[in-house]
């Protein structure tokens, strides 16, 4: 028996839920199903914001997404405050910290589901779960799903291949490719480092604050500022995982490893550096060079640096240290250098980077210029953000924009 809908969304999470609630209020008559492989919908939503789920980033129209220019369309149709209208419209309110992302009220991604799939059930949403696309036909009049089900419109928003415990296996893109397009080289992103664990793991738990990240390989290839956290693996923390992708793609392509530079001090120049370290003398110069750094580092991040200055040595005192061995130290503290050998790969990354070309889809209303009636949204298109609710934004922008059907 076929089951016929005006529209069929393939995935159930962030993109898909906002493609079928924003078709279902558009236009209050029409039938829609959402089709989702796992148990429940939602389920990555659920993990996002270390389960509090920030929703959106005040600061996402100046962000710098890849492919800006295509998502600039859908983020500015359906910026931050119209997302949080959105959910206001669901009950869920929304609070914002310091540095402009938005959470729900209520601090927990399950209140946030639970008002989507209210919503989804107040429209008349019909949802499948437990339901795989595996196949996907063209037919005259619109496209036949897994030979079950029969729609005239169709949107993917299938997710990428981050995390494919919670849904996203890169599936998505068998699917888009059946159907005639192209999708671009796929990478890991917001993922934690593999880099230089002989170094790293003697600081295994440190966590450090503002520092700036610069990755190298024979030309600067990407910076980023915030925290990181030493692991026995290598570095984790926000600034590590932004340039995750742009590492994996310079191993990839020119097969040679990356160095990311740790700048520990980047609001200090290197000559204010080093006279607050001559300063120390002074201060604690009776004391041993494990307590170095402390003033301005954790211990342990500050006696890995001495030993990369190689001058470590228990039991050196402070004031045994001259101006020479000084500039050496303040050296290491604005540039401190790992090798990155990879990332933690799919299986541990928050975001895919890559996806289906963008050329291939009309950046006004997220339908294919290749196949009428298909429509795309959030993670499968290469369109990706750093951290902070970006990616979160994209989804629900381009989500709702798709919904429209225009």
């Amino acid at each position: 028996m076929t089951e016929n809908y005006d529209l069929i969304v393939i995935g159930g999470c962030s993109a898909g839920l906002a493609a079928a609630i924003s078709a279902a209020r558009a236009c209050p008559s029409l039938s829609v199903a959402v089709l989702e492989k796992l148990p429940r919908v939602g389920k990555k939503l659920l993990a996002t914001g270390n389960g509090k789920c920030n929703l959106t980033n005040e600061n996402a129209l100046s962000h710098g997404y890849v492919n800006r220019d295509f998502a600039e369309y859908a983020l500015e149709s359906f910026p931050p405050q119209e997302v949080i209208g959105f959910f206001a419209s669901l009950g869920v309110l929304c609070r914002a910290d310091q540095c402009g992302r938005f959470y729900p009220q209520s601090g927990t991604a399950a209140s946030v589901v639970d008002a989507l799939r209210f919503e989804l059930k107040r429209l008349g949403i019909d949802v499948y779960c437990e339901t795989a696309v595996t196949d996907i036909k063209r037919t005259k009049g619109g496209f036949a799903v897994n030979g079950r089900f029969f729609c005239k419109k169709l949107i993917i928003a299938a997710g990428g291949k981050a995390s494919p415990s919670q849904g996203s296996d890169g599936s998505g893109y068998s699917l888009a490719r059946s159907l005639g397009h192209s999708v671009g080289g796929l990478y890991p992103a917001l993922v934690p480092l593999c880099a230089s664990p002989e170094i790293t793991k003697q600081m295994k738990g440190v966590r450090v604050s503002n520092v700036r990240l610069t990755l190298k390989g024979e030309k600067k290839i990407a910076e980023s500022e915030g925290e990181i956290l030493f692991t026995d693996y290598g570095l984790s923390g926000i600034a590590a995982m932004e340039l995750a992708a742009q590492a994996q793609k310079h191993i990839d392509s020119v097969k040679h490893n990356p160095f990311t530079h740790i700048d520990f001090m980047p609001d200090m120049s290197f000559d204010e550096l080093l006279d607050y370290l001559k300063n120390l003398n002074k201060i604690k110069g009776f004391t041993e060079i494990d307590n170095l750094l402390t003033g301005i580092l954790p211990k342990a991040a500050g006696i890995a640096i001495c030993k990369a200055a190689s001058l470590y040595n228990g039991g050196l005192l402070i004031s045994s240290l001259g101006e020479k061995e000084l500039r050496r130290i303040a050296e290491k503290v604005k540039n401190f250098p790992l090798e990155v050998t990879g990332t933690k790969g799919f299986a541990n990354a928050q975001v895919t980077s890559g996806g289906i070309n963008v050329s291939e889809i009309d950046k006004k209303t997220m339908q294919s210029r290749l196949c009428p009636g298909l429509y795309f949204a959030g993670e499968i298109i290469d369109v990706d953000g750093g951290c902070g609710g970006f990616n979160l934004q994209w989804a629900w922008a381009s989500g709702m924009l798709a919904g429209r059907l225009g």
